[in-house]
């Protein structure tokens, strides 16, 4: 079994790096997720995990990348919510990517 070391303390992972307990995330374990993914967090970073975050807690799903899209740019303009700077963040998927850090489960309709 794999896992993050945060903290002390090995928070696991399946084989594609997404928690196996959401309820293990943290800022700290996302922090070394982004370590991994080579991800250096900024605020814009931030925004988009916490809107990851508050997302699932609304609809207890994870967003393909066309939904995060939609809803980023419908809470915060076009320029946050343009794919093209999603991708500039999250290189390897948007919403693949930055759900691995916000700790939530691998979006639906991503291979």
């Amino acid at each position: 079994m794999s896992g993050y070391q945060v903290n002390g303390s090995v928070i696991e992972h399946d084989e594609e790096g997404y928690l196996k307990d959401i309820g293990q995330w943290s800022k700290d374990v996302a922090d070394v997720i982004a370590q991994a993914e080579k991800i250096d967090m900024s605020d814009e970073h931030w925004e988009v995990v916490n809107f990851l975050r508050d997302y699932y807690d609304e609809y207890q799903i994870a967003p393909a990348v066309r939904i995060l899209v939609k809803e980023m740019t419908k809470k915060y303009g076009k320029e946050k919510g343009d794919q093209k700077a999603l991708y500039n963040l999250f290189p390897y998927g948007p919403a693949k990517q930055a759900c691995k850090i916000a700790g939530l489960p691998k979006p639906t309709g991503c291979v």
